[in-house]
């Protein structure tokens, strides 16, 4: 019992740091996206390099994920311990714990659904083979900012969940021993 005093706020401080540097890595990609400027048209075909934001967005994608899934398996490993399954009663806060993990899941989703379609869009897009029926396409300026505010809100809610799963498995005691003035 003693080991999850410092197991569970570093594998928190964890989740925050991947979900910070998921965000920072959402904005940088945002600037260092292929411009309109970047394109190349000959007529028929198009030509578009490839940007940085494509290795951006995609340790933007792999720090989201592992932030989640720690996340969730953290939350797993809470609700279904046998000191949390015994002690827990019917609880009026189901619906707002219920309503944080669906908000944490949706966002997740759509913001790996954002990010992976918009570095897809970043890679080189040569002569004739572009992004989707031979055409090329550009991110549209504010979607990696956009998927910014996805992982925020996804690390948001987690951590939030995991706040109120915590709190109620280990409540702070504030008696105190009087072992050591009694002797």
């Amino acid at each position: 019992m003693e080991n999850h005093q410092f197991i569970y706020p570093i594998l928190v401080s964890l989740i925050t740091a991947l979900g910070l540097v998921s965000i920072s890595l959402c904005i940088a990609a945002e600037f260092k996206k292929t411009k309109k400027k970047d394109l190349r048209f000959d007529g028929k075909w198009c030509y578009l390099p490839g940007s940085v934001a494509f290795e951006l967005g995609i340790g933007a994608l792999i720090c989201l994920l592992i932030a989640q899934v720690i996340g969730n398996l953290l939350i797993c490993t809470i609700c279904f311990s046998r000191d949390h399954q015994n002690s827990s009663k019917p609880n009026k806060k189901l619906t707002f714990n219920s309503l944080i993990c669906v908000l944490s899941w949706m966002s997740f989703v759509m913001g790996i659904i954002l990010i992976g379609t918009s570095i897809s869009m970043s890679k080189s897009q040569p002569l004739g083979e572009g992004w989707l029926d031979g055409e090329c396409y550009i991110v549209k300026d504010g979607v990696y900012i956009i998927s910014a505010i996805l992982v925020f809100v996804t690390l948001s809610s987690t951590l939030a969940y995991l706040t109120l799963k915590i709190k109620k498995k280990n409540p702070v005691q504030t008696r105190w021993q009087d072992t050591s003035t009694s002797n």
